[in-house]
């Protein structure tokens, strides 16, 4: 990934903000006309002032009022519709980015997603993407306005006194010097805050999640402890960056505020001199006060965008994730699809320097029944993995009836491919819903069929609303053996060209069991299927049972014949039947 820094992040932010050309040009235009407005205001005030001390005749005056009441009641109108263009711009360009991270995070691979926390992955969605719309609103309500109105009052206060203009371009850069200190320093203290926050946010979500585990083993204290430091690191960080970003504007507005005393004094002494009239000093004091209050607006800014830098240059770091090369070069035609497998030298490693798989060359007919057994870390699911190119292999290659799946596009290789899993995983949504996850289209009456093969069609029915019963907690309510069963008949809906089975009737009674596992068979005729069980009564009637340890393949062969051998498979078969 490319070295990121904060003038890259601000030029590709503005770039991608301003694709809205529409908005922008509107925006652009109600600035340009509010600032005009509001510094043609004071020349109105001089003016009226001038009006008034002189002998003139008063009814002058009236002119002036009324070009003051018109610019007042546009510059108003003008102050009501700027927000308005300034909120569509921004909300559109953040809700263009949330949707871009949340499409980049769907197409990356596993690999990635492993890596990551996934606290830290919401955080920046959520509290990071909301904090840079806040710093962006605050860029247009503000600083752009801020900087217009130094330039256009510059540009009028020269045309009043140019000595007195001097003074002010002299001593005005002094809070500008300060400002940009601070900002400095607020900046890494607020890319330090994002980070901790991400931190935190992910550990909350993990205790959440195991409450019921704390409680269990009476961790709550260690739990609190430990969630006080990363709560202390993250109030650190952010005491930091907002006392710092708190400091600019007090600071610019004291050094603005000598400058300002020091103007008047100095018009002062140039009324009494005859250089100046008592309007020219009033408009001259209301444009060194609109000259300045926008420094205080945009060091306050400046300090605040800093944050929403952190936070932007957090969102592209997601976007700019390079992507797997996945070349498709072979168009996969499922009505072909017989299932024969084969692994040819595979080699694989989670890490480079770890190998965990070596020189893997297997082959599994079509239709097949093949069981995968192992201790814990054997390497089982390492092979799952690989079948469903949730990983690549380092070196070697996977067939699917003779062709690379890498030649495949992944979407339409896994649409063949039917898989559950021990954990369980159901989304907000109706029970129809949920079982139809994997084929949308499916009718109710597929859904129903389904639900029966899998032995959940009961339990569905006694619930509420049936099949129509909305779970707004995720299926949080239910049993984790009901759970199993959603997710298991959502395969009979599917019915994809190969199964795969990791542990899928762990969490159900064995009455149940029995019952899925028949209708399991029938799923398997004519499919090839991959069957991870540490139950091993459950894959006696597997075609091949593959024994693998240390994620090598150390026996294979039917039940039969590894019990014959008496190797690690009939060890295996003993310790639990002993």
């Amino acid at each position: 990934m490319k070295a990121r820094n904060q003038s890259t992040t601000t030029r590709r932010l503005f770039k991608d903000l301003f694709s809205q050309k529409g908005l922008v040009i509107g925006a652009t235009l109600g600035t340009i006309a509010q600032v005009a407005l509001t510094v043609y205001l004071p020349v109105l005030i001089g003016n009226a002032v001038d009006v008034v001390l002189s002998p003139k005749s008063l009814t002058l005056i009236l002119p002036i009022i009324l070009k003051m009441v018109i610019v007042v009641a546009l510059n108003t109108l003008i102050q009501w519709l700027n927000p308005l263009i300034y909120n569509r711009l921004t909300f559109g360009y953040i809700y263009d980015l949330r949707q871009r991270v949340m499409e980049k995070l769907n197409q990356m691979p596993i690999a990635y997603l492993d890596k990551k926390s996934s606290g830290d992955l919401v955080s920046r969605v959520t509290t990071d993407a909301e904090q840079l719309s806040n710093g962006l609103l605050m860029v247009f309500n503000q600083f752009f306005i801020g900087v217009l109105t130094i330039i256009i009052t510059i540009v009028t206060m020269a045309d009043i006194d140019l000595l007195m203009l001097g003074l002010v371009l002299i001593l005005t850069p002094l809070s500008l010097f300060l400002a940009r200190f601070i900002a400095n320093k607020s900046y890494h203290l607020y890319q330090k805050q994002t980070k901790s926050r991400g931190r935190q946010t992910q550990y909350i979500e993990e205790m959440i999640r195991q409450e019921s585990l704390l409680h269990v083993f009476n961790a709550q204290e260690a739990a609190i402890d430990t969630f006080t430091e990363i709560n202390d690191t993250y109030a650190d960080y952010s005491q930091g960056a907002i006392f710092y970003s708190s400091t600019v504007n007090p600071s610019t507005r004291f050094i603005n505020s000598l400058i300002y005393a020091l103007l008047a004094g100095v018009g002062a002494l140039r009324i009494m001199s005859g250089a100046f009239t008592v309007g020219q000093l009033t408009t001259f004091l209301n444009y060194v006060n609109q000259y300045t209050k926008p420094f205080n607006d945009i060091s306050s800014v400046l300090s605040e965008l800093q944050g929403a830098i952190a936070c932007a240059d957090r969102l592209y770091a997601i976007l700019d994730e390079e992507n797997e090369p996945l070349p498709v070069t072979a168009q996969l035609d499922e009505d072909k699809i017989q299932g024969q497998i084969e692994f040819k030298d595979v080699s694989f490693g989670y890490t480079p320097q770890k190998t965990l798989i070596n020189h893997l060359s297997l082959s599994i007919p079509a239709a097949s029944k093949v069981a995968i057994v192992g201790p814990t870390g054997a390497g089982k699911s390492t092979l799952i993995n690989l079948l469903m190119r949730f990983y690549e292999v380092n070196s070697g290659a996977i067939y699917l009836d003779g062709v690379s799946m890498a030649d495949y596009s992944v979407e339409e290789l896994r649409k063949q491919i039917g898989m559950v899993l021990q954990e369980t995983w159901l989304k907000v949504g109706t029970i129809h819903d949920n079982i139809a996850y994997g084929n949308p289209q499916a009718t109710r009456e597929e859904v129903i069929q389904a639900a029966k093969a899998a032995n959940a069609d009961f339990f569905i029915r006694q619930l509420p609303n049936g099949y129509d019963t909305y779970l707004a907690d995720a299926g949080a309510s239910l049993s984790q053996g009901q759970r199993q069963l959603l997710t298991i008949a959502r395969i009979f809906v599917k019915l994809p060209k190969i199964l795969i089975l990791d542990e899928a009737t762990s969490s159900i009674d064995t009455r149940t069991e029995v019952l899925v596992q028949e209708a399991f068979e029938k799923l398997m005729q004519g499919r090839t299927s991959f069957i991870i069980a540490h139950r091993l009564s459950t894959i006696q009637s597997a075609d091949c049972i593959l024994v693998m340890v240390d994620g090598d393949i150390v026996e294979h062969g039917t039940h039969a014949e590894l019990m014959a051998k008496q190797g690690v498979y009939y060890q295996m078969q003993t310790a639990q039947a002993g």
